[in-house]
């Protein structure tokens, strides 16, 4: 066979065949199913905990919808997302949304079942684990969705889809928890044998000694004895009865168990980065961070503006192709974030930036003033002018600046001589 028509058959092959099946390679995400954690949800407390932080703080932000610009309160489109189904609120619905997009890395909205054409009037989250696609000549051209009395066909233009990218098939979501398969296997393990050893293997906390050699009957009654005269709750501790030349010794955690705690505070920290979660907004104390007011509003800001909104940009834009522009609409929907508390700059902040653009000249008192909604003030409109105070106020601060750089720089390297703090404040000053 020439060496073009070997390439051409093997184009060809590799046009039916996906890579993992023409190499003879089994599926990489595939396990055995005691391995396999097939809900982790249920089963995983720190999965459990993340999504509900996520979701709750999802429904925090209210769905306006927008015409040129301008929110809209009445009208047909409105009324679909406050009303959504009877049901379903608003609220419950990027939540449920936001749940299934955690869980398995994509959503289902349908239309319901008088849906025929046009706008729809309600909206249904479906399960996505239900779902199955029909596939003809590489595009979906209808959904499945299993229930107890079958599969329901649905058409696409019944949906809408929310699907992270998913580099294994193009036309179904991914879990972003498909890579911490083993992460969660461990802890789902660990907290198994925690479990069975401290149901089968308790310790007895009450320990009778005697220098006698017992018979099995004879310590027997001894045990009744001793449970008539002080009595014993069954449910709280047990009585052992040791023999001569017998003695107890309790057993320490081992350094196994030792490791498994770090391993399942690693994944913990593994999951929470996974999510976008940063400790503190799931109330852990993170050993390196202090709980300062600062440290913990940072967190939360952050949270914010790095996981939460642009996961809102991402649905907002699944709605401006699958929704608004598939139904020739000149409304939009956008999530509204301005009246969230982590996003908003606190007092001391927002005085501190104020009183800099006051001195460099960028607003008056009043312009201040009417942005906070005060009355404005006879000598208000006057422009600020450095005066030679201020110069001596400046230079104080600046004194004050390097002094803290170099306790700063003493708490990091241990200590610095005085000649190291005199040639570090000659550089600053």
């Amino acid at each position: 066979m020439s060496e073009k028509r070997w390439g051409r058959n093997l184009r060809k092959i590799f046009k039916v065949l996906s890579f993992t099946e023409f190499m003879g390679l089994d599926d990489p995400f595939e396990r055995e199913p005691s391995e396999t954690v097939s809900d982790p949800y249920r089963s995983h407390s720190w999965v459990n905990i993340c999504i509900n932080i996520l979701i709750r703080n999802v429904g925090r932000a209210p769905f306006l919808i927008t015409r040129n610009g301008e929110e809209v309160t009445t009208g047909r489109i409105f009324s679909l997302f406050r009303d959504v189904n009877p049901g379903m609120n608003r609220c419950d619905l990027w939540k449920e949304t936001a749940a299934w997009w955690f869980l398995e890395g994509e959503a289902f909205w349908f239309f319901g079942d008088d849906y025929s054409a046009g706008i729809p009037h309600e909206i249904y989250v479906l399960n996505p684990r239900k779902m199955r696609a029909y596939l003809h000549l590489g595009k979906v051209v209808r959904w499945f969705y299993s229930t107890d009395q079958g599969e329901i066909p649905l058409l696409p233009d019944e949906l809408i889809h929310f699907r992270a990218w998913n580099p294994w098939n193009p036309h179904r979501g991914v879990s972003p928890l498909i890579a911490l398969s083993d992460e969660i296997n461990q802890d789902v393990r660990s907290n198994k044998s925690i479990s069975k050893l401290l149901k089968n293997n308790s310790v007895p906390e009450g320990i009778l000694k005697t220098d006698q050699v017992l018979r099995e009957e004879e310590a027997d009654k001894l045990e009744r004895r001793w449970e008539t005269s002080y009595g014993r709750n069954k449910k709280a501790r047990s009585i052992a009865v040791l023999g001569k030349g017998t003695s107890f010794q309790a057993l320490t955690v081992t350094p196994a168990a030792l490791k498994s705690f770090d391993l399942k505070r690693w994944n913990l920290y593994t999951i929470l980065a996974s999510y976008g979660i940063p400790p503190r907004v799931a109330n852990i104390q993170d050993q390196h961070s202090s709980l300062s007011g600062s440290d913990t509003a940072n967190q939360h800001g952050a949270f914010w503006r790095f996981t939460v909104i642009p996961l809102l940009k991402n649905f907002e834009e699944i709605l401006e192709t699958q929704f608004f522009t598939r139904f020739g609409l000149i409304e939009r929907g956008q999530f509204d974030t301005s009246r969230i508390p982590e996003l908003q700059e606190s007092e001391d902040e927002k005085s501190k930036r104020d009183i800099r653009e006051i001195e460099a000249g960028l607003k008056t008192i009043n312009d201040v003033l009417k942005e906070r909604g005060l009355e404005p003030k006879p000598w208000g409109d006057e422009w600020h002018r450095n005066t030679p105070s201020d110069e001596k106020n400046k230079k104080s601060l600046e004194i004050l600046e390097a002094a803290e750089h170099i306790s700063q720089l003493m708490r990091a390297e241990g200590g610095l001589s005085t000649n190291n703090k005199q040639t570090i404040t000659k550089d600053r000053l």
